[in-house]
């Protein structure tokens, strides 16, 4: 057999990406279907986004020290594994031992895997030979993208022609990209990242000069993104009244088509442009684009936002792991694993908040998007921060 290459890491790892943008964006498609036939709330709906994202801000907190002993493969095999096996319960556990219980045992499932992932992928990849991390950083996280595309795209197509009934099918196929990815781990190569100790990395991390800067833009740009990407698809179908598919492939299907071609533009034009000047317009239009989701007198106008919000989040998440990555080069491991913890935070609190927030008002979710405004208000203006900083160094 032929050896593997890091070029095939790196692919298993662009395929990794796609697993957790599957576990994060599969379910919420069906989140009307969730409420129409288990009669759930819409603040028990907006628990499943704060289960997912509380069990992979969780696996942030615990793993960061365990990684390092442990090593990449094991973690990361685990993590594919868990994720198949969320995917394949999801339409199972519901009539086996209650609706509402049997989703949140296998949305947990999924997170704890997609938290694994979260720890590990970023680092791996930063680890392979490459001149321009950041690119490499980019265009990784660009695959997210074009899995949260796939995921939408598929399914809606899916239960366009097959009906919501096909959720069961649709779920244990998406399952089965995370189980092949988990051998394709098994056999590709693995460097690690410099690290001080592993008793003190964690440590070393944060009392590093500006980690709780990027620890905070961390945390906004997951905010960021996820309180549009999670509730464009019920924004779209109940907030519109547009049809599920029409809301689905112009809803969160264009905001990650959007989201990907700002990663991918980053990837190829990035040496030209200063990280933080970009991130800091990002964070600027990305506020328009909530604006105009929020106050737009037409729906098509509302989803342009979506749209306009998914161009503008792109840079958000890899720019702040490339920027930390440069300032703190020894953070290691761990320290990719508390700005995940970050990122995960504000992927849980973004979105539940909007959902609590809307269904106080009435479930008018364009009060709730309206509250998430803040997040990349507070982008910008830590982005500006930090480019003052590195204008001065």
């Amino acid at each position: 057999m032929k050896k593997a290459t890091f070029r095939a890491t790196v692919n298993s790892c662009y395929v990794g990406y796609i697993s957790q943008a599957i576990v994060n964006n599969f379910y919420p498609l069906l989140f009307a279907m969730f409420q129409n036939r288990y009669h759930l709330t819409l603040s028990q709906v907006s628990f499943l986004i704060t289960a997912n994202f509380g069990v992979q801000l969780l696996m942030d907190l615990l793993c960061a020290p365990f990684v390092d002993r442990i090593g990449y493969r094991p973690t990361v095999v685990t993590a594919h594994f868990l994720c198949a096996v969320g995917l394949f319960l999801l339409p199972v556990l519901p009539p086996v031992i209650g609706p509402y219980p049997g989703l949140l045992l296998a949305i947990i499932l999924c997170g704890i895997g997609g938290g694994l992932i979260e720890v590990v992928i970023s680092p791996i990849v930063e680890a392979c030979p490459n001149d321009n991390k950041a690119a490499a950083m980019s265009l990784l996280h660009s695959f997210y993208c074009w899995g949260q595309t796939a995921v939408v795209l598929l399914s809606t197509l899916a239960f366009r022609f097959f009906g919501m009934g096909a959720h069961t099918v649709v779920s244990a196929l998406w399952g089965v990209i995370p189980l092949v990815n988990a051998f394709s781990f098994l056999r590709v190569p693995l460097n690690t990242l410099p690290h001080t100790d592993s008793k003190n990395a964690p440590l070393h991390a944060v009392k590093a000069k500006g980690f709780w800067l990027f620890f905070l833009m961390m945390l906004c740009a997951g905010a960021s993104e996820l309180s549009m990407s999670q509730w464009a698809s019920a924004f779209a179908e109940e907030g519109l009244r547009v049809s599920k598919a029409t809301g689905d492939l112009l809803g969160p299907c264009m905001f990650a088509v959007f989201m990907g071609v700002s990663r991918v533009f980053y990837s190829k034009r990035g040496d030209r442009i200063r990280l933080s000047s970009y991130m800091a317009g990002s964070s600027a239009l990305c506020v328009a684009g909530y604006a105009v989701t929020v106050f737009a007198p037409h729906p098509l106008l509302s989803l342009c936002g979506c749209m306009i919000c998914g161009l503008a989040v792109g840079i958000m998440w890899p720019g702040t792991f490339s920027m930390a990555s440069k300032a703190i080069p020894l953070g290691g491991t761990s320290m990719f694993a508390l700005l995940a913890l970050a990122g995960d935070l504000g992927c849980t609190s973004g979105p539940s908040l909007a959902g609590q927030l809307s269904a106080a008002f009435g479930s008018d979710l364009r009060v709730g998007f309206a509250f998430a405004a803040v997040f990349p208000l507070l982008m910008l203006a830590l982005s500006l921060v930090r480019h003052r900083q590195e204008m001065r160094a």
